[in-house]
């Protein structure tokens, strides 16, 4: 499996809100960001929390958000930014763009 992102990219985080066990942080869902990097490839804890396998194994990237775009209040420099690692089945390319 290969991952769909490549370090630059722009991705939208998912805004779902499905009950139970979840790893992708409220706050950030919606929020635009850049991929950082990839990190692997490995079994989905939301199927794991469940007993079950989670595979297929999934691409996990490490999101790069700018800290004013997650909180307009914040009071910090302009480039301050905060990095999540987050599920390929949380992330899709920003709405005009396709890869």
């Amino acid at each position: 499996m290969t991952a769909r992102f490549t370090p630059g990219d722009p991705v939208t985080v998912e805004s779902r809100y499905p009950t139970g066990h979840c790893r992708t942080p409220y706050y950030i869902r919606g929020m635009t960001g850049v991929i950082e990097r990839i990190c692997g490839q490995f079994p989905n804890p939301e199927d794991l929390a469940y007993g079950r396998d989670g595979l297929p194994r999934r691409a996990l990237y490490r999101v790069r958000f700018r800290q004013t775009e997650i909180w307009p209040d914040y009071a910090g420099a302009r480039d301050d930014s905060v990095d999540i690692e987050i599920f390929e089945h949380w992330l899709r390319p920003p709405a005009n763009e396709d890869k």
